[in-house]
């Protein structure tokens, strides 16, 4: 899928919000990968299995996910002859407990969930390994009972430590009145006496350290030399047991190496897939039908980043029509369908459910192409218009019939005529290959294409022309407007303006009229011969150049003069659309505002007159 397609319609958004769900690294990587797939088995399944795990959460169910601390590392060594530490066994056993809590927990939702428990059964208890780390390992420490050998050195450090207390007991004694302190201490894991420096020769021994002060020497006495070296041998001994106990519960660990890297990944799926419940049920997702054919019914849509706050969007095509023009004022939601149908049909080819009615249906698309925003490129000093055509030429690269093109406001940022020929050019090659394309538009010429062209389709947002509000629902089957003169008569503006407008709008505006403006601007009479010729001045200097554009002027003067003889339209005349690319038959007489209703294809089209010509037989 383009990565400008899910720049545009937040899917980075989704991703953010589903990854908060995840509660281990695996979890969170798989919400990271996840991307729109194509395959509607595939999709079908995960749909399911998402629904399943949703029905569980919903009935209160707490699902034992195991934590996958400290994992990642462990699985990174094993089969390397890594020697673990009692830490990492720990995790291990704490992992292996969880799994076997999770495994009972599945056996027990297999009836009510079969999917979702399915992928426990890939899953291994492992009591063995489970079993030897307790017996050999608890709260952090090596079990006197991991080992015999361990055992029998322990027991001979507790008799050396003993005999060890009991001397220096007795050179605490003797050494009373000398003493800084009456506290046996270490240094370096050896015992040492804390002696009063200007005693210190008193004391047969070596100073293994002195006080910060330099008034207290500590002093390790001769008398317990050999003892300290006795205990040090021993303690020695026991690490080389310990050693050998991790050796042996680490051999054991590489042995269910494929086991444990199972379980782990299965672990990682069941997160993402609860994630996936956990966010459905956050955004009132359902779970919906697919196809592969185009076909788009949804019922009560919401954007999941604007959740209830949204007007619910009912929304159709693939049936009667491909192609759907929306019209409507601005910000009354036209631009907020694109993304809500974009975005949930995003969500849906990732597995995900939708904030939709049950039932509603989407369509497997294998592109999704977006032309949403203002167009402006300030890295390439692109143009509205021209950053628009750029859009178009990469959408038109890779459209074809599995295609949904979504194309915010058409005929923008360039000359209406020019703009709106394009406009209508470029949903005609869209419609040629199949695609399935969503627009929005304020131009009349392209509604007026949706309602002659089969395959087409109008639709538009509904307002409120009393509280000038938008209301936010789509109405398929009509056109809209812009209601920018309700909204100017409401705001203040005054009425015999608004009228003119209107006028305008209907009829466009003669030349003869601008001339007549223009002449009451300049205080002189509307009339063409009157206009023109007073504005300038002959120059003696050029007086040939003058006279040919007085006479250019006069010859320009007298044709306006002449009666235009009126070609008058009448019903059943044969006409040609030039802007539709159509013929049609003339349905009703040109009316006082100068429209005329044109049958084509049997489709009934009001039409401005200057729009319209007339095939002439021969």
């Amino acid at each position: 899928m383009n990565p400008q397609t899910l720049q545009r319609l937040e899917y980075g958004k989704i991703k953010e919000k589903l990854r908060g769900y995840a509660l281990s690294y695996l979890g969170q990587r798989h919400v990271e990968k996840m991307v729109p797939m194509t395959g509607a088995k595939e999709l079908r399944k995960m749909l399911d299995e998402v629904a399943e795990a949703k029905a569980l959460l919903e009935h209160g169910a707490s699902v034992p996910i195991p934590s996958l601390e400290g994992i990642e590392r462990i699985l990174d060594l094993l089969g390397k002859d890594h020697v673990f530490n009692v830490k990492d066994l720990g995790h291990i056993h704490q992992f292996l407990t969880s799994c076997a809590q999770l495994i009972k927990y599945m056996a027990a939702k297999a009836s009510a969930a079969p999917h979702v428990t399915s992928f426990a059964s890939a899953m291994s208890p492992l009591a063995k390994l489970k079993g030897e780390i307790e017996n050999s390992i608890w709260r952090g420490q090596v079990l006197d009972t991991a080992s015999k050998d361990l055992a029998k050195v322990r027991k001979r450090i507790v008799v050396c430590e003993e005999r060890l207390k009991s001397k220096l007991a007795s050179l605490m004694g003797r050494y009373r009145s000398i003493l800084q302190e009456h506290v046996i201490s270490t240094r370096n894991g050896r015992y040492v006496i804390p002696i009063k420096k200007e005693y210190r020769k008193q004391v047969a021994g070596n100073v293994l350290d002195e006080s910060a002060s330099g008034q207290t020497v500590y002093v390790e006495p001769s008398d317990i030399s050999q003892l300290q070296y006795e205990l040090e041998a021993l303690r020695g001994e026991e690490e080389r047991e310990v050693t050998k106990v991790l050796m042996a519960l680490s051999a054991l660990a590489d042995e269910y190496s494929r086991e444990l890297h199972v379980n782990v990944e299965t672990v990682g799926i069941y997160d993402f897939l609860f994630a996936k419940a956990k966010y459905a049920l956050a955004i009132g997702g359902s779970n919906v039908q697919i196809n592969e054919q185009g076909f788009i019914r949804l019922r009560e849509a919401r954007h999941p980043l604007l959740g209830e706050g949204m007007v619910p969007l009912n929304f159709e095509t693939g049936y009667r029509y491909k192609s759907l023009i929306i019209t409507g004022p601005n910000t009354g939601g036209k631009t907020l369908t694109l993304k809500t149908v974009g975005l949930l049909t995003l969500m849906v080819q990732s597995g995900l459910l939708v904030p939709v009615q049950e039932g509603s249906l989407f369509s497997i698309f294998r592109h999704i192409a977006v032309e949403i925003g203002d167009g402006q490129s300030l890295e390439h000093a692109l143009s509205t218009f021209s950053a628009h055509i750029h859009n178009v030429i990469d959408i038109l690269r890779t459209t074809d019939s599995s295609t949904l093109v979504l194309i915010d406001e058409m005929a923008s940022g360039t000359d209406p005529g020019e703009g709106v020929g394009l406009s209508i050019a470029i949903l005609e090659e869209l419609h040629k290959r199949g695609a399935t394309v969503v627009a929005t538009t304020h131009f009349n010429e392209i509604k007026n294409f949706a309602a002659a062209t089969p395959g087409f389709e109008n639709a538009r947002m509904e307002f409120d022309t009393e509280t000038l509000q938008p209301l936010y629902r789509l109405r398929i089957g009509e056109a809209g407007q812009s209601y920018a003169f309700s909204i100017a008569l409401k705001i203040g503006l005054p009425n015999d303006i608004i009228e003119r407008s209107r006028e305008i709008t209907a009829n466009g505006i003669t030349r003869t009229e601008r001339l007549g403006e223009f002449a009451a601007e300049a205080g002189m009479r509307a009339e063409p011969s009157q206009v023109l010729l007073p504005a300038w001045q002959p120059d003696p200097s050029d007086e040939p150049q003058t006279q040919k554009k007085e006479e250019k002027q006069e010859a320009e003067t007298e044709a306006w003069r002449q009666p235009q003889p009126e070609n008058i339209l009448e019903p059943g005349d044969e006409v040609f659309v030039s802007y539709l690319g159509k013929s049609g038959v003339v349905y009703e007489k040109e009316d006082a505002k100068g429209n005329i209703v044109v049958l084509i294809q049997n489709q009934k089209v009001k039409l401005q007159r200057k729009h319209i010509s007339q095939n002439v037989k021969e």
